[in-house]
């Protein structure tokens, strides 16, 4: 059929080039470096086994690089994660900065509740969608490609309602590029670690475990995207919201264990000037930048006036 020889060759001419990470979180005028309070990968490549525990903060094909920091975040903030194809793309360096854009499909964002942000492996039950955009139907778009325009900049609010303390916040896009039978999705998902306050704590949401929220046969994991489409169904739970009782509308809905806060001090909400060295690829400079302004590896390298960053 013609759309399976389109389909063979869109796949096959950008699987070399297209991949992505988040590797970067903005929080107001503040954009953190590159893995600060993120479990950025070592490469920039795909989770397609919708089974396998890497698929709540990556990792495995992707080993990550852990981190001890955490961000704040206001309750009822809108942050945005940065995509970028990988972690030194720029754009005058990388033609694809933030995703190649045969690489349609939707975005998500799952918030996890946590005793410690930094060593929680995010694998098993707690999870609530509290982001999501796919498919217009009337536009012919893609939430993926509103992402390349917005260059790589994804927007999630946190919800207003929840409890304060500790959370993973996981940033996920899904490729469907290569989509039409089982296996053949691409989901990029990375884990930042979050303080949220000022949140009303009333909330309590229904939960998912990753792995689990996802099956291969989802009709938004598999599917042809080369045909006219009427709709798309973003895979995963419903979008959770605050309002309507904030939580489940039926006593059979399970509730998810509180976890308690953890004990350790309160995570600071940017690098202070006692911050050390940042670690290779980091941020080490550019215009209102207050953070760590030389490298423990590599050189600090102006990429433009807004940003440096540590390279070898």
């Amino acid at each position: 059929m013609k759309y399976q020889s389109l389909f063979s060759v869109v796949a096959l001419a950008s699987t070399s080039s297209a991949h992505t990470i988040f590797s970067q979180l903005q929080v107001g005028s503040t954009t953190y470096p590159v893995s600060y309070g993120i479990r950025t990968p070592t490469y920039d490549g795909p989770i397609q086994d919708v089974s396998t525990p890497y698929v709540a903060c990556n990792g495995g094909p992707n080993p990550t690089m852990s981190s001890s920091n955490i961000i704040n975040v206001k309750a009822g903030e809108t942050v945005k994660a940065v995509w970028r194809h990988t972690l030194t793309s720029t754009p005058s360096n990388d033609a694809v900065y933030v995703i190649d854009s045969s690489h349609k499909g939707p975005t998500m964002a799952y918030l996890k509740k946590v005793t410690d942000a930094t060593t929680d492996t995010g694998v098993g039950d707690g999870w609530f969608k509290i982001q999501e955009q796919g498919y217009n139907p009337s536009t012919q778009s893609w939430a993926v490609t509103d992402l390349i325009a917005n260059t790589g900049l994804h927007s999630i609010t946190i919800p207003s309602c929840i409890a304060d303390g500790q959370y993973l916040l996981r940033a996920e896009l899904i490729a469907l590029h290569a989509a039409g039978s089982p296996g053949g999705a691409q989901l990029y998902m990375e884990c930042a670690q979050i303080n949220v306050s000022g949140g009303s704590g009333n909330a309590k949401p229904k939960t998912v475990a990753f792995p689990g929220a996802y099956k291969s046969s989802d009709p938004g994991i598999t599917i042809n995207i080369y045909q006219t489409l009427s709709s798309y169904t973003i895979p995963g739970p419903a979008l959770f919201t605050c309002g309507a009782g904030d939580g489940p509308t039926t006593p059979s809905d399970p509730t998810p264990t509180t976890l308690a806060t953890s004990t350790k001090a309160s995570p600071t909400a940017a690098p202070s000037s006692t911050v050390k060295p940042a670690a290779l690829y980091g941020q080490c400079g550019g215009v209102n930048w207050k953070g760590a302004t030389t490298c423990a590896s590599g050189t600090c390298k102006t990429q433009s006036e807004h940003y440096s960053q540590c390279l070898m």
